[in-house]
This record gives C-alpha cells, structure tokens and sequence, in this order.
C-alpha cells in the first residue's frame, strides 16, 4: 500500500491479475537461459497455488489526519495465498494481516490502533481477506472479496495487477508479482472516535488508503 489517493474502491484488497508467463530465451549454442517476464492484460498468470513471500509482501496503508493531514503506516506480518485457474471466476485470494504488527513509526500511536477503538489486537488478532472470482475492469482486474476488521464483515474490492514473473532458481519455486489498491471508510468497522474531527464533514468518500506489493511463490499446478 503506497499511499496514494486512489479512486473510490468501495464499490466493491483488490485483485488486478494480468497477464502470462511466457520463458524469454537467449540462444548460445544448445543452451536457452530463462529471463524474467513481464506481463500483459489478456491473460493470467500460469494456473497454479501461490503463496506470498511474507519478506517480499508489503501491506500499506494511509488514513486521513486532522482534514487536512494523512497518516502512514504498515502491517509487518502478512500471509495468504493465490490460486490462479483458467476460469477467471474460480480464482481466490484469501490473506491474514496481524493486527498487532500495525507500525506507523511512533510507539504511542501504534499502541492506540491495537487498542479497542481501532483494531482490538487482544480481541481480533488478525484481518481477514476473503475474495472468490475476478473480471476486468478497464486495464484492471478486480475481486470483491470480504474482510473483516474489528469484528466486522464488509465487502471491499480489490483492484489488482499482475506485474510479472520470475523463473525457479535451483532449489527454489518461481514467483509472480502483483500490485493491489484499495479504500475503505473507517467507520464502516466500527473506528468512529474523533473521526469528524479526523476527516471533517462525513461523505461517501473513502478515508483510509490501501496499497499493497507482494511476490508470491510458486506452489505447483493448478487442476482447471
């Protein structure tokens, strides 16, 4: 989560997945050498269960301060999973972010937000992502997954895009990359204290930011 101000999601952790691997080769002699690829749009990446690389994934996020400021911050231990299939409608992303690894660079705060009146780290020791089936959405691919934070369930999209892959080494798995952006109302899980002194008059509008990068490995084939 580059904390950008992105275009309402709340239509619906989104999920942009585009496009395939295919092996580059550079010819010398017999032997072909794999290179890392790039995606496209038309197309997933190959059918297969990913998991994310949890020192390669990074979950950030940016909350209106004050009207007119923005706080940053991030979530530290992250886990999940990517199962692409051929049927765009079969793919699923399930993550879970640990509520007590929120860090915005300053101790006292930080404590705050794992406290009742915003994550409730004791109660609801992590966030969940659930998302099942992905369409296009312009250059996009999008998920409506549910998360549920503070005990509470809503529907967020996720706009999601896949960046590209890079081959196995020896003795490790392939990885893909993928870039996601979401927004979300902070009241919409319960986090309301102060928050008309936080973002001024109350609106539709989002006022927490999402962005998230991850690499995610490689787990085998996929069954259609």
């Amino acid at each position: 989560m580059t904390i950008t101000r992105h275009k309402h999601v709340l239509t619906g952790v989104v999920l942009t997945l585009a496009a395939s691997s295919f092996v580059a080769t550079s010819r010398s002699g017999a032997h072909a050498e794999e290179k890392p690829v790039h995606a496209s749009f038309e197309a997933l990446p190959a059918p297969g269960s990913y998991a994310l690389d949890p020192p390669h994934t990074f979950v950030y996020f940016a909350a209106q301060h004050k009207v007119v400021g923005m706080v940053r911050g991030r979530f530290d231990k992250v886990s999940g999973s990517i199962v692409v299939v051929k049927d765009p409608a079969a793919c699923t992303v399930d993550v879970s972010i640990e509520t007590e690894s929120v860090d915005t660079q300053n101790s006292i705060r930080d404590a705050d937000l794992r406290g009742a009146d915003f994550f409730d780290a004791k109660k609801f020791p992590t966030i969940e992502y659930h998302g099942k089936g992905i369409r296009k959405s312009g250059d996009h691919w999008l998920i409506d997954g549910t998360v549920s934070i503070h005990g509470i369930k809503k529907v967020m999209p996720l706009e999601f895009t896949f960046k590209g892959s890079a081959p196995a080494q020896p003795g490790k798995a392939s990885r893909a990359a993928f870039h996601a952006t979401g927004s979300a109302q902070r009241a919409d899980f319960g986090m309301k204290r102060e928050l008309l002194d936080e973002i001024g008059k109350a609106s539709a509008n989002p006022d927490v930011w999402i962005d998230i990068d991850t690499e995610a490995l490689a787990a085998g084939p996929q069954k259609p």
